[in-house]
């Protein structure tokens, strides 16, 4: 029989596990972007968008798992600072084409070093081999979710 004590902690319970190292690195990654004038959220998009091919507002959307709407203010906060452009797509006016500008390649350079800086501080606590399977089994759950669970981000790019 465990103790009210044992059963109290919230340290042995997934979820709040989870909840509260995402806060750590999210806190650690904004932290880290915030000279270059983004945060987290800024550097999944630029993320998206660094793969080279021009891709439409509502592909980045799906691809980090956002809605529309916040895609929209996201974008339009990026486009502001000059980090991405967006045009009507040739073949379909009604879309939006997104691209990372000059500016934005250059703030993506260095929010990758910044970022990965982040997460090197982040998993400082545990060996290497450990790190790697963390991600690799963080990846497994998110990738391999219960159909009808909402919809997580697809794999993202890698570097």
């Amino acid at each position: 029989m465990s103790t009210p004590a044992a059963a109290a902690d919230p340290h042995d319970v997934l979820g709040y596990l989870l909840k509260h190292a995402n806060q750590r690195l999210a806190a650690l990654t904004d932290a880290a972007l915030a000279p270059l004038g983004i945060d987290g959220k800024d550097f999944g998009a630029l993320r998206v968008l660094a793969g080279g091919e021009p891709t439409s507002q509502l592909q980045v959307a799906q691809r980090l798992g956002v809605d529309r709407t916040t895609m929209v203010a996201l974008l339009d906060a990026l486009e502001r600072k000059g980090i991405v452009a967006r045009r009507p797509d040739p073949a379909d006016r009604r879309r939006n084409i997104v691209e990372l500008t000059e500016q934005g390649h250059e703030t993506f350079a260095r929010a990758r070093v910044e970022h990965a800086g982040a997460e090197g501080r982040f998993l400082a606590a545990i060996d290497p081999d450990a790190a790697a399977q963390l991600r690799r089994t963080l990846r497994a759950l998110v990738e391999r979710a219960e159909p009808g669970t909402p919809p997580g981000p697809g794999p993202a790019p890698r570097g």
